[in-house]
């Protein structure tokens, strides 16, 4: 007996569609805007992570004395720039004249290195950098070396602008942030149902206490670090001490490799004025990230943050792959903010197994 082979025709109506379609499209542009506006969201997150840094000092004037929250904000902008000027009138002069100093030295360097002599000689006379050099120079064409120069200017002038911009509109963020921060937190709680609340602003005050501690305790321990590097370079009689302690207390801000990349590229200018400056700040750095790596960052984020070395090595592994620096920067708070969520969400999901199993004991 032939049986026959029943076909199966599956049946989409056209509105379910053209509704995959209009998501598909709806997620595409969502992902191209945010691609496009990329230099602004990454402005909101640098303005986010000021505002909880600065937050602990606005609920500090609140708690004596100020409490409007605009005054208190107010107070706080005033400290920071009173702060930042007086950085400024310290270090400022400094790195002026020594970054003066280094152009002076210059043509000195570029002396020493086309006769090869000095301690960048080795440059021409092993590998013969200069030769390569000129001949790449001699082999484009004077219109092309103008229009590479006049490149340039105009890609220099343009980040200029753009980083004056940046920095005024990150301020502006920042104090708004700051301003309307718990109104925001407000709205969002009245979005919530009421059973549910009380449990939301739990969740959210311990987000905000990781995020918010680890931001404060980067600064601090990087203003330690640049501090440190500074004093040492200076005892040491190594030149542009204080330039390089600033190099040393930005890039101490990138969890893990910075402080590791800072090392290189000063135990490498203090080799280049002497040995015994090189060994010394060599070995300052093995001690000071061992200090950093056991006791200041167990001290400042044990409280907060409270992951494992594995979890704060994977999250920057994928934040630097997902947005560079910016990302390995916020990977931690982020890693921190997911823990809560997992924590509260256990926490909860437990209490609704015990429930059931204690109203047939209270029976």
């Amino acid at each position: 007996m032939l049986r026959g082979v029943l076909d199966r025709f599956v049946h989409f109506p056209a509105r379910t569609v053209f509704a995959v379609l209009a998501i598909v499209l709806a997620v595409a542009a969502a992902l191209q805007v945010i691609w496009i506006s990329r230099h602004v969201i990454t402005w909101i997150l640098i303005s986010l992570f000021l505002a909880l840094a600065m937050n602990p000092l606005v609920e500090l004037f609140q708690r004596h004395g100020l409490r409007r929250r605009g005054l208190a904000v107010g107070a706080t902008y005033l400290v920071v720039l009173a702060a930042i000027t007086g950085i400024g009138a310290l270090f400022v002069p400094t790195l002026v004249h020594q970054t003066n100093s280094f152009v002076d030295k210059i043509p000195d360097y570029v002396d020493d290195l086309t006769s090869g002599r000095g301690k960048l000689g080795f440059l021409q006379t092993k590998y013969h950098v200069v030769d390569k050099v000129r001949k790449s120079l001699e082999g484009g064409g004077g219109a092309k070396k103008l229009l590479g120069l006049s490149g340039t200017a105009v890609s220099v002038t343009k980040g200029v602008i753009t980083a004056i911009a940046a920095t005024v509109t990150i301020a502006f963020m920042t104090f708004f942030m700051l301003l309307e921060g718990p109104a925001w937190v407000d709205r969002f709680l009245g979005l919530v149902p009421p059973e549910s609340r009380e449990r939301w602003r739990r969740i959210g005050h311990d987000i905000y206490r990781t995020v918010g501690g680890y931001v404060t305790g980067n600064l601090f321990i990087s203003l330690i670090a640049g501090i440190a590097s500074t004093i040492v370079l200076r005892a040491t009689g190594v030149p542009f001490a204080v330039a390089l302690g600033l190099i040393v207390a930005i890039l101490d801000l990138i969890p893990l490799a910075g402080a590791t990349l800072a090392a290189i590229i000063v135990g490498l200018v203090a080799f280049l004025h002497s040995i015994v400056a090189g060994i010394v700040v060599v070995v300052f750095f093995i001690v000071y990230q061992q200090i950093e790596n056991h006791l200041l960052q167990p001290v400042v984020y044990g409280r907060t943050v409270q992951l494992s070395p594995l979890a704060v090595l994977i999250s920057v592994l994928i934040g630097a792959e997902l947005a560079g620096v910016l990302g390995a920067l916020g990977a931690i708070p982020v890693a921190g903010a997911i823990q809560v969520l997992i924590v509260d969400w256990n926490r909860s999901r437990r209490a609704k197994l015990v429930e059931p199993a204690a109203a047939p004991a209270a029976e």
